[in-house]
């Protein structure tokens, strides 16, 4: 996957946990600090009295350890089950299995990941765990390219909308996200819009803020100039960088797309200091300035 997927993927991605296994234990995710997550889940392990408490509170730990890159590390906490999933519920072996397969998709090595995905799919339907079949697929999906991409989206898709366990269709917002970029990548911005849409409402009949609401917003608004609608694209962008701005969580993708939408409508004078709003921001980000220079230096260029 590109690094551009991964930017507009991570948010989906970081809010998908809710509702799995058991509520204690997902209870003390926030993603969107994995060292904390990580504090919580040891020190949950230390206070845990029976084995199958401490072994699902390890499979997150593990999770925790790999959102940091620590991936080396992650492993060696998912070592300390292998030998005793046999004794243990079919959920531990399920979460084992995912979390093996994240590490492995972290680290860069998604063909090595997709088998322990496929492992877990097999397992979640062997014992009805339409959620964990869901996080399957959604996680092949992400690790394939092209129509393979399409066809486990899909096929998540269907199993969210139709299950009759009530959890599976938690994954809806994100997997109808995760299908408008993948629509995205293949540069069918009339799908991707549509979808990103569908996420927006499932977005909006369930919170009226937050982070996720937000870039759900983005993803809409930017998907509306790439479709030709740049007003509308503005007057959406335009929202979203206010309630940041009241949040104190100022976003460089935001100003960015303000930046663009101001270009297509003729407005190149004014586009110029969201340009340099959104370079200032993005130039701090270390991944981006590795990985995506050409794109810093065009924000920066627009911005004189």
């Amino acid at each position: 996957m590109n690094i551009a997927r991964l930017f507009y993927l991570s948010l989906a991605l970081c809010a998908l946990a809710a509702g799995a296994g058991s509520v204690e234990v997902d209870g003390l995710w926030d993603f969107d600090q994995p060292a904390q997550s990580e504090a919580r889940f040891q020190a949950a392990f230390d206070e845990a009295k029976d084995g199958v408490s401490r072994s699902e509170i390890l499979t997150q730990l593990a999770r925790a350890q790999g959102l940091q890159g620590r991936f080396a590390e992650g492993n060696r906490t998912l070592d300390l089950l292998q030998d005793k999933l046999t004794d243990l519920p079919p959920i531990i072996s399920l979460r084992y299995t995912l979390e093996r397969g994240r590490l492995l998709n972290a680290a860069g090595e998604p063909k090595k990941a997709q088998r322990w995905f496929r492992s877990a799919y097999l397992l979640a339907q062997k014992h009805n765990e339409d959620f964990y079949a869901v996080d399957a697929m959604h996680m092949l999906a992400l690790t394939e390219q092209g129509q393979l991409a399409v066809e486990w989206n899909e096929k998540a898709i269907r199993l969210a909308e139709t299950s009759t366990q009530t959890r599976a269709g938690d994954w809806k917002g994100s997997l109808y996200n995760n299908m408008g970029w993948t629509y995205y990548d293949q540069g069918d911005y009339r799908k991707s819009l549509d979808y990103l849409r569908r996420a927006l409402a499932w977005q909006e009949a369930r919170s009226k803020s937050g982070k996720q609401l937000l870039t759900a917003r983005w993803a809409v608004g930017k998907l509306m100039r790439l479709t030709g609608e740049p007003g509308p694209g503005l007057l959406l962008q335009l929202q979203v960088e206010k309630a940041q701005r009241e949040r104190l969580e100022p976003d460089g993708a935001v100003y960015e797309e303000i930046a663009e939408d101001l270009v297509e409508l003729g407005r190149r004078d004014d586009a110029r200091q969201y340009f340099a709003y959104a370079y200032r921001l993005l130039s701090q980000d270390p991944v981006l300035v590795k990985t995506e220079r050409p794109r810093l230096e065009r924000l920066l260029s627009l911005s004189k």
